[in-house]
């Protein structure tokens, strides 16, 4: 059976203390005893992790490439995250910079359902960069976001994304909210021949969650926005793998921003954006842009595109969603620095004028078709 890695950077000060760490995490995320009360047999052949390869790369900064056994995992997603970055995650001068799911993990995690080419067949996009207006802010009606979301799409918007803000909040509640945008939407792409697709914001509390999913399906959703920070990746994963539903899976970064910050602990920005949402199942995973208020540096936005749409996958490879400071003025920037395939999300920009909204997405769309 293939066994999947997963590589460190650690903290240590030679190479005799970067051994023990590796060996101490390689214990930690499989059996968490100490090493000489390990059963002989299965599990000290197969199940405790193995420390593969030990490598500077720096004074006092190590890389350790360990090896876990499939069955540590299981089938499901939230356990094999358990046995990536587990207890480990809680220990400091340890982070994740990649993960290798080998043949036998990639068979259980297939990855995106739908992946960069689904998401164009359904929008109708079929080359250049897709536009996703965001629809906010919170306090508005669902007939609000109902007006917004139509001029979205005679604008011509390729998605129309809810703020990862709009929950089931007084005014403008879940159910009430999807079912008056899915009918401004439905009216408008009638009337005009456009694609645009509707993601909204799942919500509800955790024994509400599988019927608002299939609640928005039957409402005429075309997809779906989750928060896996608040959620858990394994919700994303049952979404992705769920033939039925048939819904492609729009991720948000609310809540994994102390995952990535800092740069001695928690995991890679493309490892969190890019290769874990892929294994999850996510066609689309948002993440801060370069320029805006969340200090991701060019090149960790970089990372993250390249990990998102990496041949090799794992699964499909699937878009790069950046958000925040987004504008016509840097259209020109961004699609220099992120190509084609990406999905551009657009909100504050786009509403000091909603009744014009329409025309602020086509300005949009002209910068990029520009290039």
């Amino acid at each position: 059976m293939t066994r999947f890695t997963v590589t460190y950077r650690l903290r240590a000060a030679t190479r005799a203390e970067a051994v023990a760490r590796a060996e101490g995490i390689a214990l930690e995320q499989t059996v968490e005893i100490p090493r000489d009360v390990v059963p002989p047999g299965p599990v000290e052949d197969e199940i405790l992790g193995r420390v593969e390869e030990i490598g500077a790369l720096a004074d006092g900064v190590w890389q350790a490439v360990i090896s876990y056994s499939p069955d540590s995992a299981g089938a499901e997603f939230t356990q094999f995250l358990n046995v990536v970055f587990g207890n480990s995650s809680i220990q400091t001068g340890i982070r994740v910079t990649g993960i290798t799911p080998g043949a036998e993990m990639a068979a259980r995690m297939p990855g995106p359902r739908f992946g960069i080419a689904g998401i164009r067949a359904l929008c109708g996009r079929a080359t250049g960069g897709m536009i996703a207006p965001v629809l906010k802010p919170m306090g508005l009606t669902p007939e609000d976001f109902a007006r917004l979301a139509a001029g979205c799409v005679r604008g011509g918007a390729d998605i129309v994304k809810e703020d990862h803000g709009l929950a089931g909040q007084p005014a403008a509640p879940f159910r009430a909210r999807v079912e008056a945008v899915c009918r401004a939407m439905e009216a408008v792409r009638a009337e005009t021949g456009r694609r645009a697709l509707y993601f909204p914001n799942l919500s509800g509390r955790p024994e509400e969650i599988e019927d608002n999913l299939r609640f928005l399906k039957e409402a005429g959703a075309d997809g779906v926005l989750v928060m896996p920070g608040l959620f858990g990746f394994g919700l994303v994963h049952r979404i992705a793998g769920d033939a039925a539903l048939g819904l492609p899976v729009m991720t948000h970064p609310s809540f994994l921003g102390p995952y990535v910050l800092a740069p001695d602990n928690g995991i890679d920005h493309g490892v969190l954006f890019g290769t874990i949402q892929r294994l999850a199942g996510s066609d689309i995973s948002v993440f801060p842009n370069v320029g805006g208020r969340f200090g991701f540096t060019a090149a960790d936005c970089g990372q993250i595109a390249a990990a998102c749409r990496a041949p090799g996958g794992p699964g499909k490879p699937m878009l790069p969603s950046p958000g925040g400071g987004m504008s016509v003025a840097r259209a020109a920037e961004m699609q220099a620095m992120y190509g084609e395939d990406v999905v551009y999300l657009l909100g504050g920009s786009l509403l000091r004028d909603p009744a014009r909204i329409d025309e602020a997405v086509a300005a949009m769309r002209a910068a990029l078709d520009r290039g």
